[in-house]
């Protein structure tokens, strides 16, 4: 008979794609499984990578406090949300339930320990979402990506086990040469990396592109600019105005050549953007997203204490503070040997492969 996996995630970049990762990891190493992802029924920009998986999705809407009518129909959705879960493995019954945190892994993890199935929970950030906290006490393991994870979990510190995070699996290091070859970039000049997750971030756009504009050594810079959709056009038209070399993209699949390129990166702090440039162990300018400020900040500090990154908080984008930090970096070379040497006190590991075998070894008899 055959084995079967069961995975459950949302939909950001942060949850989705480690999930991706590790049922790619899973099926190279044992082609016999019989895998199925569940997502939450909302529609969402997705990567390509998506129409391969075998997907079913389940209703799910955020519940807040109060007693609106909005609300009650989020409690409705999430209760047709559990029936519809219940119904899915019951059917396809897996010998294993994986959850990759957000709201959707709620309904799917608990009916799964109702059914007395065997589960495990990934957590990306430092700090443990609410989704895995709450979920904690009902799961068979718990996976980590930060050692620190641990103090947030202490009433389960014995079902945890650290793996880290599971990333793409075409992310493998190449040479500068070729990276600058793919973006028709001179291997002369500084680039720069600039991102904001996986839908981007209106601030560090509109930030990073007036920084551009107050630096004195924008004739050394070269830039790859991963936007989003929404600001694209604007972002654009500001590029053209400031005459240098620069690529933009919406979305960009290739990621490994933008990592291979860059000589520093300007970042949110999501846990999947950190791990990646940890893997490429590369200088990081990091401005944690606001609203999640305490969860990015302690993702960010990872790098910061190991003296790989430099923290702005998105609130001083506009005070100078950028153009200041990215003059500094290319005026000064050693700054980014001296950077990228932190990376050898970090402890490094094969996360996709330690995650399959956690993920097995629930069902191995």
């Amino acid at each position: 008979m055959k084995l079967k996996v069961l995975v459950v995630s949302g939909l950001s970049g942060g949850h989705i794609f480690p999930a991706i990762s590790f049922l790619d990891t899973l099926k190279e190493q044992h082609k016999d499984i019989e895998t199925l992802l569940i997502l939450p029924k909302i529609s969402l920009h997705l990567p390509r990578v998506m129409d391969i998986q075998d997907v079913r999705y389940v209703s799910i809407s955020r519940i807040k406090l109060g007693l609106d009518l909005k609300n009650l129909f989020a409690i409705l959705k999430f209760f047709k949300g559990s029936i519809e879960s219940l119904i899915l493995l019951i059917k396809f019954y897996p010998d294993v339930v994986v959850g990759f945190g957000s709201l959707v892994s709620l309904p799917v993890i608990l009916s799964a320990w109702m059914l007395r199935m065997k589960t495990l929970i990934h957590e990306q950030n430092l700090i443990p979402g609410r989704a895995n906290r709450f979920l904690a006490r009902f799961t068979d393991k718990i996976a980590i990506s930060f050692g620190a994870t641990r103090d947030y979990l202490n009433n389960h510190k014995a079902k945890i086990v650290f793996t880290g995070n599971p990333l793409r699996g075409q992310l493998k290091k190449i040479t500068k040469f070729q990276a600058h070859e793919f973006f028709g970039f001179s291997p002369d000049k500084f680039t720069i990396l600039v991102m904001g997750g996986s839908a981007g971030s209106h601030s560090i756009n509109i930030g990073f592109l007036n920084a551009l504009s107050g630096l004195t050594s924008k004739s050394k810079l070269q830039v790859i600019h991963l936007s989003g959709l929404k600001d694209y056009d604007i972002l654009n038209q500001g590029y053209k105005k400031l005459n240098i070399n620069y690529k933009l993209f919406g979305f960009l699949d290739d990621m490994q050549y933008a990592y291979s390129a860059a000589d520093l990166v300007v970042s949110r702090a999501g846990a999947i953007s950190i791990s990646e440039i940890m893997f490429f162990e590369l200088p990081t300018v990091i401005i944690p997203y606001p609203y999640a400020y305490a969860h990015q900040l302690k993702n960010a500090r990872v790098l910061e204490e190991n003296g790989c990154a430099t923290i702005i908080p998105d609130n001083q984008l506009d005070t100078g503070i950028l153009i200041r930090v990215i003059e500094d970096f290319i005026n000064n070379p050693g700054k980014i040997s001296l950077m990228r040497s932190g990376y050898n006190n970090m402890l490094k590991v094969n996360a996709g492969d330690l995650l399959v075998n956690e993920v097995l070894s629930l069902v191995r008899i």
